[in-house]
This record gives C-alpha cells, sequence and structure tokens, in this order.
C-alpha cells in the first residue's frame, strides 16, 4: 500500500501552525520579513550548489528549503493582509502567460500555438520580446531608470552583469568586445598607479572598476560571469587539494615547502586534468 503524501495544502497548513502564537514554534514565531531574507538567499545558493554537484539525489530537499522560504513570505503577507501563497501563484502564472505570446496566443492558459513546433520558434525574436515585455512592466510601475529593480541583494557579479546588460541595451556599449578587452587594460594600468601610490581608498575604487570591466568583457563574450567564477573557483580547490596530498606524502608541512615545489605539485593537478 503506498503511503499518503503530504500536498502543497499541508505545507501551507504547516507554516500557519509553526507561525501560531500560541501552539507554534517559537524560533517561527519570532521571525519577519527581514530575518529570513539572509536565508532565502543561501538555500538558492544551495539549489545551485547541489546541481552543479549533480547531486540530484539532496536536489528534492534543497528544493524544498527553497520553496520553504517562499511559503515564509505567504505567510507573512497572510497575517498582514497582504496577499497569500495564492495570490503569489496566481500574479507569476499571468505573468508567465503574458510573457509567452508564442505559446498561448489567445492571453490564456488553454489556448495553444497550432502548426509550428516549439525547436522552429526563433529564440532570438522570443528573447527580444520577452525583454521588451519586461520593459512594459517596469514602465507600468513608473520606474525612472533603465536600472530599476536589480536588487542590491544579488551576488556581486551578477548585480554588476544585469547593470552592464541594462545600460547596453539602453546604447551605453562598445561595438564589439575589443572596447571591453581595452577598458580593462585601462583599469588595470590605473590600478597599478594606485597601487604605486599606496592609496587603499582608491585601490578599492580601481579594483571594483577593473573587475566591472571583465564583466563587461564577459557579457560581450556571452559567459556567464558568476559561473565562470564559481568554475574557476571549483578547479582551484581540485588542485590545491592535488598540492596539499602531493606535499604530505612528502611528510613536509605546507607552509614549510618552497614555493617552486608548490608550483610542480600544481602543474602536475594541470596535466592531471587535461589527462597527460
Amino acid at each position: 500500500m503506498q503511503e499518503a503524501r503530504y500536498t502543497l495544502d499541508d505545507l501551507l497548513t504547516l507554516m500557519q501552525v509553526l507561525r501560531d502564537p500560541q501552539q507554534g514554534c517559537p524560533w517561527d514565531v519570532a521571525q519577519h520579513w527581514d530575518s529570513i531574507v539572509p536565508h532565502t538567499i543561501e538555500e538558492a545558493h544551495e539549489v545551485a550548489d547541489a546541481i552543479e554537484r549533480r547531486a540530484f539525489d539532496e536536489l528534492p530537499g534543497e528544493l524544498g528549503d527553497l520553496l520553504f522560504q517562499i511559503v515564509y513570505y505567504a505567510q507573512f503577507g497572510r497575517e498582514e493582509g497582504r496577499f497569500d501563497f495564492h495570490d503569489i501563484v496566481h500574479v507569476l502564472t499571468a505573468k508567465m502567460i503574458t510573457r509567452h505570446p508564442h505559446v498561448f496566443p489567445d492571453g490564456h492558459l488553454g489556448s495553444r500555438r497550432q502548426g509550428v513546433a516549439a525547436v522552429d520558434v526563433d529564440t532570438s525574436a522570443v528573447g527580444q520580446r520577452w525583454e521588451a515585455r519586461k520593459v512594459n512592466e517596469r514602465d507600468s510601475r513608473a520606474a525612472t531608470s533603465h536600472l530599476d529593480d536589480i536588487p542590491l541583494a544579488l551576488p556581486a557579479l551578477s548585480r554588476a552583469s544585469k547593470l552592464s546588460s541594462r545600460a547596453s541595451r539602453a546604447g551605453f556599449d562598445w561595438p564589439d568586445h575589443r572596447g571591453a578587452l581595452d577598458k580593462i587594460r585601462e583599469e588595470l594600468a590605473e590600478l597599478e598607479v594606485e597601487i604605486e601610490a599606496g592609496h587603499q581608498e582608491n585601490m578599492n575604487a580601481e579594483l571594483g572598476d577593473l573587475l566591472f570591466a571583465v564583466v563587461n568583457l564577459a557579457r560581450h563574450l556571452e559567459v556567464d560571469p558568476e559561473q565562470a567564477l564559481r568554475g574557476t573557483g571549483q578547479r582551484f580547490e581540485r588542485r590545491f587539494r592535488h598540492v596539499e596530498d602531493a606535499v604530505r606524502e612528502s611528510g613536509h608541512p605546507i607552509e614549510h615547502t618552497d614555493l617552486d615545489t608548490l608550483e610542480c605539485h600544481w602543474q602536475e593537478a594541470k596535466r592531471i586534468e587535461r589527462g597527460q
């Protein structure tokens, strides 16, 4: 006999009970809009981590933890009479239908495109329409800048990429990647000047400018800078662990090993990755 499974309604009931001032959990009762935000960001990163590690057995739990954050906000909204979970579902569904006229031509969930398979739809045109509709939505909210509604809480590289993309769509951009490369060289030279001068505050600003210029280059090369850096971090970790293991086998602490030896082990790790 198959075990009965919990439903979304059960999850919403669970949250209501946890938040009940009399019978709920003291920790959950004490939470508020701002206190949950760090947990939401952390859970989103844990979902991304599970996917990158291809830990699909962990993914249902991680996705559940992320969904639980949305249920939290829905409960806050319900308690304050602002909105509830069903409002979230309705607004999301309506927005996605509006943004996909190539799928729902009559503007409702029951309509369907006829005669053209998804693989034959022009994806570039779809992307342009998607961005145009997002612009219209921002305009309807009395937006004053192309950079409105880019969340401050995004990871810095992701936010820089979005800022750069929005500015580009407004016409503030180089014709091709060569302009971005020249900007990187310019910013690097300015950073070197500040390093020589020893101006810590200026070094901080110039290093930020250099990183932003690199993000611009990534956009021109159609590379996601956040994913690129995460990939580099993972490669660095693998190679450094190899260095640690190699030094450990020699019986010497890594802190007392000369740099030439460490570099030799590092290059060996790179050769192993390349299958050489």
